[in-house]
């Protein structure tokens, strides 16, 4: 057995490596930017790739290099099922829709006619967001009729950046807020120096236009809770929305505490993972009343986030106390996989040599 990784600095590849050392897994460091990725390859039986969609470049192609190599026959991490849908809110619409997840409601225009006629009757506040974007940054409430069609001639107009550098700044100014620290302070310097100099990622990056996204706004929420599911695991935090806002993700305010994780919100986690057959997955969680919403979906996460989690469930929801490392699950599960491949594929040969 031997396992492609695709190494990047800050990545799930660090510890996907470290794991390889300590149990002798061989494994091969490739780069899956080279034009002959396939032929390299060739002597491996599964390849291993965490992309960001803050890479510019991995956007471009990672989705239908995963899938022709998935076609292919190898194992890959993130595999069609777990990556299609990523940082595409659209689409998770749809493929929420399509098996039955309880979500607010979402309403998606491609026509600015109707749009700007649907917002005419809209009861207010509504949340704005584009299919895709990091952390919070573009997601923002709606308020009034008039920042409706404001958004909306913009939105089938010029577009929007998939990149807010007002937004991120704001996000800076928040952390400083509330750690104090001098890297908070030297956030801010940079913050504002993307005001006036834009990103690769933002220069690279088409604009988000063509379509609008209004969900359902909910009232009185002061948390989320995330839930992470890898393979048969799964843990959770519970995340506090900041003052003054409505958004929990990218608050810093996090509860680890397992009793702060609704039961009900592991078994619908488990359940909607199923159906979705993903190989890593967080599903963000809010409240109405007593009804549990399911708002986005991501297979990516801050790993270095999920270090002070105390322990996981299993898919009886018995818990298992006790640090560890999110990382040596996914690639557990992949050494698993190859070799289930490598028995099916034994058991079918040895099979046709009797019959023949």
């Amino acid at each position: 057995m031997r396992i492609a990784i695709h190494q990047t600095k800050e990545s799930f590849s660090e510890k996907w490596i470290e794991y390889c050392k300590i149990h002798h897994i061989n494994y091969k460091i490739v780069n899956c930017y080279d034009s002959d990725i396939i032929q390299h390859l060739a002597d491996c039986d599964a390849l291993m790739w965490h992309w960001p969609q803050t890479d510019y470049k991995a956007t471009q192609f990672a989705r239908q290099l995963l899938y022709a190599l998935d076609f292919k026959g190898l194992t890959v991490f993130p595999n069609s099922n777990t990556c299609w849908h990523y940082d595409d809110k659209l689409g998770q619409k749809y493929l929420f829709e399509a098996i039955q997840v309880v979500t607010p409601q979402t309403t998606v225009f491609y026509d600015q006619l109707i749009a700007a006629e649907w917002a005419e009757n809209a009861v207010y506040p509504k949340v704005f967001k584009l299919s895709g974007g990091a952390g919070s940054s573009n997601v923002h409430l709606i308020k009034t009729r008039k920042q409706a069609h404001h958004s909306i001639k913009t939105a089938f107009g010029k577009g929007f950046s998939t990149v807010s550098r007002i937004g991120l700044l704001t996000e800076r100014l928040w952390h400083l807020k509330r750690d104090r620290s001098v890297r908070a302070l030297l956030n801010i310097a940079k913050g504002v120096a993307r005001l006036f100099i834009p990103t690769e990622l933002e220069k690279r990056s088409l604009k988000e236009q063509g379509y609008f996204y209004f969900q359902e706004f909910i009232p009185l929420n002061t948390f989320d809770i995330r839930v992470i599911v890898i393979g048969r695991r799964a843990f959770g935090i519970k995340r506090m929305v900041r003052a003054n806002d409505f958004r929990a993700s990218g608050s810093g305010s996090i509860i680890y505490e397992p009793q702060e994780i609704h039961p009900e919100c592991l078994k619908l986690a488990f359940e909607y993972n199923k159906k979705i057959k993903s190989q890593s997955v967080a599903y963000d969680f809010i409240f109405r009343n007593n009804q549990i919403l399911l708002i986005e979906i991501s297979y990516a996460f801050l790993h270095e986030v999920y270090r002070k989690c105390p322990g996981y469930w299993d898919e009886q929801l018995n818990w298992h106390p006790g640090n560890f490392y999110s990382e040596w699950f996914m690639i557990e599960d992949i050494i698993n996989e190859v070799k289930e491949k490598t028995k099916t594929y034994h058991h079918e040969n040895s099979h046709s040599s009797q019959v023949g």
